[in-house]
Parts: structure tokens; C-alpha cells; sequence
């Protein structure tokens, strides 16, 4: 996987976090660089550990599906791009909740990075560099969290929805452009 390709999965993967630092930021009376750390590095820190840990276990699995893995990484990043897409569209608030307790963030990160899980096992699949891309998944969505904060502070949820939108459309073409690749169209 070229650094294109990672730069443009890490921001797909991060406009969940992106999304939900926007809320956060909305329900903020005033946002502060500590605050907002603290945000990206709970959805940094588990955009980062959730492809390590589907990468291990999809290692684990490498042997017996081979012939069939960028079927996998397709239908794997096609259902998380347009589960993505259906939720942009969803008019369910999201959790408006100012509050930065473990508790709290600690749902936030895990619902915010389940899809990285998925990616992850992909990884395994396409032999990705993993400590290369998972920090580099992990600082991008560090930063979109910090700056989803300070949009949501200023805007509010004008762009929540357009986030999650176009992060499903970037997992969906890349999962096109790897069986395209794998297929020999490419």
C-alpha cells in the first residue's frame, strides 16, 4: 500500500472520530487545547489499536484465505464505506455530552474505531508495513479530532454528516482500487 493510499485510508477511517469531535466540540461552552488533546488521543490512540489487533488476528487466518483476500478487503471496506454513508444520512443526534470521562470516551473510542478492527484484518491480507500504518492512521486521526473539536465549537453539526459521508466514500473506493489491483485491472 502506497503512502497515497494510507493517507487517504487514515482519513476515511478518521471521520468517525471526526464526526463525533464535532459533537463534542458543539456541546463544549469552551474548548481548550487540553480538552481537545484529550479527545484525539482517545480516538487516535484506538484508530491506531484497533488495526494492530485485526492485523494480528487476520495473520492468524493468512494461509487459509489468500485466494480470496482482496474479496475480503473489498466486502469488508464496501460495508464499513456504506454503513458510513447510510449514518450520514441518519437524522439520529449523536451523543452531544461534554463530558471527557474514561467511562464516556472510552465508548466513544471503541464505537468510533470498530472499523479499523475490520481494516486491520485487511491489513494482514495486503502486507501492509502495520507500525507504519497504524501510527500514521493514529496521528491523522489525532489531528482530525483536534481540529473536529474546534469546527464543532465554532460551527456546530453543519459538517458532521458531509464527514461521515465522504469517509464511507474513501473506504469504499479503496476497496474497489485493491480488487482492481488484485484482479490485474489496474
Amino acid at each position: 500500500m502506497d503512502i497515497w493510499a494510507l493517507l487517504l485510508l487514515a482519513i476515511g477511517l478518521s471521520m468517525d472520530a471526526f464526526a463525533v469531535s464535532i459533537c463534542k466540540g458543539l456541546a463544549m461552552k469552551k474548548i481548550t487545547w487540553q480538552k481537545s488533546c484529550v479527545v484525539g488521543l482517545w480516538f487516535g490512540g484506538f484508530q491506531a489499536l484497533m488495526p494492530m489487533i485485526g492485523f494480528f488476528l487476520g495473520i492468524q487466518f493468512e494461509e487459509y484465505i489468500t485466494a480470496y483476500d482482496h474479496w475480503i478487503a473489498f466486502g469488508l471496506l464496501l460495508l464499513i464505506g456504506a454503513n458510513m454513508i447510510k449514518e450520514s444520512f441518519s437524522k439520529e443526534e449523536a451523543d452531544e455530552s461534554d463530558s471527557l470521562r474514561f467511562q464516556h470516551m472510552l465508548l466513544l473510542a471503541i464505537a468510533t474505531s470498530i472499523d479499523a478492527l475490520a481494516v486491520g484484518v485487511t491489513f494482514a491480507f495486503l502486507q501492509v508495513d502495520i507500525w507504519k500504518a497504524v501510527s500514521f492512521i493514529g496521528v491523522v486521526t489525532f489531528a482530525f479530532s483536534v481540529v473536529g473539536m474546534k469546527l464543532g465549537n465554532v460551527f456546530g453539526m453543519k459538517y458532521k454528516s458531509k464527514a461521515e459521508f465522504a469517509g464511507g466514500l474513501i473506504l469504499i473506493l479503496l476497496g474497489v482500487k485493491i480488487l482492481l489491483e488484485h484482479l490485474g485491472i489496474l
